[in-house]
């Protein structure tokens, strides 16, 4: 039998719950989830290897009208995607307003196989959910539309199953024991972004980004320094909190997940620093891992 491999990008707006679908089909938590709009910034891949198939999923940001430079690299993640996908699975929220006009547009102009995948069934009604599905079908003509519960792994075999009867035959792009294309620098990071996003309110966790500045790996433990870029004094002081209370939670929290991740005993040292304007600065995005 013919080797099948393709890259399925999964697209949305924010809140769809694409970054719990990701971690869903690829049984790894590949992707950061919190209840805050906007959490995936950057694109991520997750590597799923069958006996005749790899499918290499793309998670990426949501769907937005960028309104600072953060934003729009986030927006060129999800073209790329878009580009080199050879399926893409569509994902929207039963309780969403059909006002993804960008998405839409983009999405009718696909040439490959799409799926629209209704997510969080689980909060609605047969009604609204067949109201949905016919909705998409009529506007977008998929090739499959699924009704699910990414939370409650509703219909997810289903998903797989399309995904890999459309998948192209091809060799495999990555081995076999390859789950993603990011290092654990990246995972580390991204776990501490996960607790800003969940500890802090407002502006706080979207003006934030965190870069591991040190990485030793001893025998018996991990020694990891990381820097939380803010853009203001106001929003540093916010962070480390009265007598530090804040950050020691954040590290706290952030170094549990982390010695899970690493399955190692884990040194933590966080450190905050200002650096005005940093979503507007093509020269700092570039340097913290964010293309033009």
């Amino acid at each position: 039998m013919a080797h099948k491999a393709g890259f399925v990008s999964l697209i949305g707006k924010p809140n769809a719950g694409k970054s719990t679908f990701m971690n869903a089909l690829v049984g790894e938590k590949m992707s950061i989830i919190t209840p805050k709009a906007q959490t995936t910034r950057h694109r991520i891949l997750g590597i799923v290897n069958g006996q005749d198939y790899q499918i290499v999923f793309s998670d990426t940001p949501g769907v937005i009208q960028p309104r600072y430079e953060l934003q729009s690299s986030m927006m060129s993640m999800v073209n790329e995607s878009l580009n080199d996908a050879d399926i893409i699975l569509f994902i929207t929220d039963i309780n969403e307003r059909h006002d993804e006009t960008d998405v839409v547009e983009k999405l009718k102009k696909a040439q490959v196989p799409l799926a629209v995948i209704v997510n969080k069934i689980d909060k609605s009604t047969q009604e609204l959910v067949a109201d949905k599905l016919a909705y998409w079908q009529e506007q977008l003509n998929p090739a499959a539309t699924f009704a699910a519960s990414a939370l409650h792994g509703h219909n997810i075999d289903a998903i797989m199953n399309f995904v890999v009867e459309h998948l192209p035959e091809h060799p495999a792009y990555y081995t076999e024991d390859t789950l993603t294309d990011r290092s654990e620098r990246f995972f580390v990071s991204e776990i501490i972004r996960e607790k800003i996003f969940k500890l802090y309110e407002k502006e706080i966790p979207y003006s934030t980004e965190v870069i591991i500045t040190s990485f030793k790996e001893e025998s018996k433990i991990t020694r990891i320094s990381a820097e939380i870029i803010v853009e203001r004094d106001s929003q540093k002081n916010i962070l480390i909190g009265p007598g530090g209370e804040m950050m020691k939670k954040v590290g706290t929290y952030a170094r549990k997940d982390i010695e899970e991740f690493l399955d190692k005993k884990v040194f933590l040292e966080l450190f905050v620093k200002v650096l005005p304007d940093w979503r507007n600065r093509k020269n700092y995005l570039k340097s913290f891992g964010y293309e033009d």
